[in-house]
């Protein structure tokens, strides 16, 4: 008996990690930056920690908010063309039939066998046939708004508390500088593993997240000293 070839495909991780990469490094940009616009403004202690607290609760809602809105909108228009492509199945299957072949033609299978392909797939679950090969439709890419949701708000917050960890144990005086680097630290461990996990390039990505991240810093640093007042 021949081994079984077993295959794990990394784009089944696409759904939960996108949302997880994004809430991760929305939690340290975001945080990390106000943490430091606040603390470069030369306000007390009490009023930093107060916005990193602000910022990590504020934007975890937000996140989930914003996931399940978007990914909401587009599980129904997945279900939209569902809906559509499953009315057409049952007045004109002849015509759906023909243009699921094609499909296949087009991909260089030979009309015969293509038509073939076509009414097998059809006769087993011609929805899901036509979803997948038609709509781009499948298990694994389709929508999830909850799952999505929910891993970005605890993500959010995981990344949102290391920063803001940095400042409650840190002197007053080196707020800024010990955030800044803790969340570019933080920035590309993130990177680094959102990389490995996805089977992407590693130093691409942490060169990518950690740049658009000191931007970030620099720019809330540069608003902090640029509008602050002296407690």
């Amino acid at each position: 008996m021949a081994p079984r070839h077993l295959e794990h495909h990394l784009v089944g991780r696409i759904g939960w990690l996108r949302a997880a990469v994004l809430g991760a490094n929305d939690g340290v940009v975001t945080t990390a930056s106000l943490l430091v616009g606040v603390a470069t403004a030369a306000q007390g202690r009490s009023a930093v920690l107060l916005a990193g607290v602000a910022a990590l609760v504020a934007g975890a809602f937000s996140m989930a908010a914003g996931e399940y809105v978007s990914v909401s909108s587009q599980a129904d228009t997945e279900q939209a063309d569902l809906a559509k492509e499953r009315a057409e199945l049952a007045g004109q299957p002849e015509f759906e039939r023909e243009e699921l072949a094609a499909l296949y033609v087009a991909r260089g299978v030979e009309l015969k066998l293509a038509r073939q392909v076509a009414d097998q797939l059809m006769a087993k679950d011609a929805l899901a046939a036509h979803a997948r090969d038609e709509l781009g439709i499948s298990a694994v890419s389709t929508a999830r708004p909850v799952q999505a949701a929910f891993t970005s708000a605890l993500t959010f917050s995981a990344g949102a508390a290391l920063p803001l960890l940095a400042a409650v144990v840190t002197p007053t005086a080196l707020i800024t500088p010990v955030v800044a680097v803790t969340a570019i630290a933080v920035l590309a461990v993130l990177g680094a593993i959102g990389a490995r996990t996805g089977g992407a390039n590693v130093w691409r990505a942490v060169a990518r997240v950690t740049f658009w991240g000191a931007l970030a810093l620099a720019a809330t640093a540069g608003v902090g000293a640029l509008f602050g007042v002296t407690a």
